[in-house]
């Protein structure tokens, strides 16, 4: 299926709240359980603190992105760099999302197989610049940075932590998040904030 065929039946079914076209397939999402919303709920938190001390970002839960003909996403978190400060994306006529967002974060509970599989293969595809899963039941987070065409993993620093690559003063202490405590993973952002801004 095409991204225009799919947006257009989606678009006619108010009722339905989440599907996503991958790799030319439509999946649609299942109930939300406590376990997805409760880690979506830090990283959308952990998001927006960022960037609502870097207005040249955005972060944008659940929006509809548009990568290519057979990709049509729906992340659970992005973080984007706004197209004024060289950001990739571009909002269309209908207010859907174009082109490839620099952070991608899925909360996989139920669909860590989709998304390590073929969303991984897409956004790297489409040159999404850093893809964070976090695998709920594995109690494990996977952060991949598009080096040369290809994601690479990141590991830990020494105290725990992940950094991002593109954004200045993103991190995430891994522990903390992996326990929900929203307090500790903001704490953490505040004090790796670069001291230029």
């Amino acid at each position: 299926m095409h991204s225009r065929e799919f947006l257009r039946r989606y678009e006619q079914m108010p009722q339905v709240k989440k599907a996503e076209l991958i790799e030319g397939v439509v999946y649609m999402g299942s109930p939300v359980s406590i376990r997805h919303a409760k880690p979506d709920g830090v990283i959308q938190t952990w998001l927006g603190a960022y960037a609502s001390r870097h207005p040249e970002t955005e972060a944008l839960p659940n929006a509809t992105v548009i990568l290519d003909p057979e990709n049509t996403v729906q992340p659970d978190a992005l973080l984007r760099r706004l197209p004024e400060h060289g950001g990739l994306t571009r909002v269309n006529e209908k207010g859907y999302l174009v082109g490839p967002p620099e952070l991608i974060v899925e909360v996989a509970a139920s669909s860590a197989s989709i998304d390590l599989r073929d969303k991984r293969r897409a956004y790297c595809r489409n040159g999404v610049g850093e893809y964070l899963v976090w695998l709920v039941a594995e109690a494990r987070l996977e952060w991949f940075c598009l080096e040369e065409e290809e994601y690479r993993p990141q590991l830990p620093d020494a105290q725990g932590m992940l950094h991002s690559s593109g954004f200045p003063g993103l991190c995430l202490p891994v522990a903390p998040l992996l326990a929900c405590d929203t307090a500790k993973v903001l704490d953490a952002l505040t004090r790796h904030e670069p001291q230029n801004e």
